[in-house]
């Protein structure tokens, strides 16, 4: 199983404050929303083995789960109602026990730190960073956790949870990329091998 996990840093947790006629205007909630579209769309077809975490205000997990997914369409306006429709959810969410507002979606309540706690078993953890390590020089792993920001650098708070957790911090290249197209390679690298299988 890939997963990602991408930082909201602006989005509201209040689904009313979520206009869908104007999703930059809603915290940059485009930016999300194109980082599920690359993370789980293929030409007709989804990926079904890749889960997306979505931490919206560091209070909310918000989890795609790509084999469940039923409602995901490549525009970003439905996205971004699945995301909202999570949101909306969120006072149904006890705990640890997520609730799942739509097929493949699910929101609990949990922070950046519990998130990475929570995923530590699952596989190496990868923060994707323009400083990390290039990622040719690193063997591809089956089931990596990819982390990585939205239109924000990590902040302080961020960088010490991510130095403190991850297992690498890898650059996909020599020039800065958008959260959306940095799935995109994790996912061509990962899909050939490390570049070695087309």
């Amino acid at each position: 199983m890939r997963q990602f996990i991408v930082i909201g840093h602006d989005v509201p947790t209040d689904p009313d404050a979520v206009s869908l006629a104007d999703l930059p205007g809603a915290g940059r909630l485009d930016v999300l929303c194109r980082c599920l579209n690359s993370a789980f769309f293929l030409s007709h077809d989804l990926r079904d083995n890749v889960r997306v975490w979505l931490v919206v205000g560091d209070e909310y997990a918000i989890r795609f789960e790509g084999s469940e997914l039923r409602r995901l369409n490549p525009d970003e306006r439905s996205t971004a109602a699945l995301v909202r429709g999570a949101l909306a959810a969120r006072e149904k969410a006890i705990g640890s026990m997520a609730a799942n507002p739509s097929p493949g979606v699910y929101i609990r309540t949990q922070s950046l730190s519990g998130l990475l706690e929570s995923v530590a078993d699952d596989g190496p953890l990868v923060t994707l960073h323009e400083d990390g390590q290039p990622v040719v020089d690193i063997d591809p792993s089956a089931e990596p956790t990819f982390v990585l920001s939205d239109h924000h650098s990590f902040d302080d708070a961020e960088t010490a949870l991510l130095a403190a957790h991850a297992d690498r911090r890898v650059s996909l290249g020599p020039e800065p990329l958008h959260a959306d197209h940095a799935i995109t390679v994790a996912h061509n690298y990962l899909d050939t091998d490390g570049y070695n299988r087309y």
